[in-house]
């Protein structure tokens, strides 16, 4: 799956992850060379999502490149779905590079000029007369930005919980992430605090996960402290600002489940402009081609901070948008 040869494509997509392989499926059947890059490896933030997962969603919702998702589970979890996604770029033969950053871009529609660097530290080179950018939002979290927030014990990603067994954790946030953290560690022998801003768990929490920590909180089984922030982490303690004062709990490991968000620095490096509070890059909803030309967007980032509007069951489509203009586009600069 490495490209060995020449380093000049017709497309590049930085990501590959669900939504960016399906764009270099729907690119390539459009008789485009295709290239995909990324930092990390095939479906990075897949692979770093807790290790027991189980989406919210059907197989048939995750499939892409007309491929069926075959499980015995009405939901799958990870471990199906990066077999899934292997299986996938293998079949369609995809060129496929792990651990390269993209470091900058040059150039303009129709000759693009990417340098990278590996793991390594080795500089590559690729051109390519468009790119589509499917870099997700899951690497980039959303900090606190209290005192202690950088101690070793804090987290905000959360993948397994044996080395959390009769310690005392804290979990931020009341959304999916942070009920299913909670649970799962109060499953597996923590002692675990639950602390949200808002006055109660989010309504967007799934159906089956709510009632299941409303329960687990109800009970006292594990410690609810809701209308509170966090002001101060330390080595073996935080304080929480709650409705009746300030109080401090025995701690041991923070999870900070508080949401990811683009990278919004890497968009604007590129020229794309970002509107409104939400951050919401410019682009054309037809053809999700950017205000940059030859520069497309795909997956989360069209969505700028509003993260819960785009999955993997609707970027997934993007590709054949994109790969609708990109007959236009690419065909207009080169003819055939």
């Amino acid at each position: 799956m490495r490209d060995a040869g020449g380093t000049a494509v017709d497309v590049l997509v930085i990501g590959a992850g669900p939504t960016g392989l399906a764009c270099a499926i729907d690119a390539q059947n459009a008789g485009f060379r295709t290239l995909l890059v990324d930092k990390g490896c095939l479906c990075n933030s897949l692979f770093h999502y807790p290790s027991g997962m189980t989406f919210f969603t059907t197989p048939e919702l995750l499939e892409i490149g007309n491929i069926p998702f075959s499980s015995p589970n009405q939901k799958p979890n990870r471990q199906e779905a990066l077999e899934y996604y292997r299986k996938v770029a293998q079949h369609f033969h995809l060129k496929l590079h792990q651990y390269q950053q993209v470091d900058r871009v040059e150039g303009k529609a129709g000759d693009f000029t990417l340098h990278c660097t590996d793991a390594a530290a080795r500089p590559h080179v690729y051109r390519a007369q468009a790119l589509i950018l499917a870099t997700g939002y899951y690497d980039r979290a959303n900090y606190l930005g209290v005192p202690g927030e950088d101690l070793p014990k804090v987290f905000h990603y959360y993948q397994d919980p044996h080395p959390y067994f009769d310690q005392d954790v804290l979990v931020i946030g009341g959304k999916n992430s942070a009920a299913i953290a909670a649970l799962d560690l109060w499953r597996h022998g923590a002692r675990v605090t639950l602390a949200h801003r808002g006055p109660a768990m989010h309504k967007h929490v799934k159906y089956w996960i709510l009632p299941d920590i409303e329960n687990r909180i109800a009970h006292d089984e594990i410690h609810g402290h809701f209308n509170t922030t966090v002001e101060e982490i330390s080595l073996d303690s935080v304080r929480l600002h709650t409705p009746e004062g300030p109080v401090t709990l025995k701690n041991d490991f923070v999870f900070a489940m508080t949401g990811y968000h683009p990278d919004f620095n890497f968009l604007e490096a590129l020229g794309i402009r970002l509107n409104g509070a939400d951050r919401t890059p410019a682009f054309d909803p037809k053809t999700l081609e950017s205000n940059v030309p030859g520069i497309y967007l795909a997956g989360v980032v069209v969505a700028g901070k509003r993260t819960n509007e785009i999955f993997i069951e609707n970027g997934r489509f993007h590709g054949a948008q994109i790969a609708a203009g990109l007959r236009q586009k690419l065909r207009s600069i080169h003819p055939v």
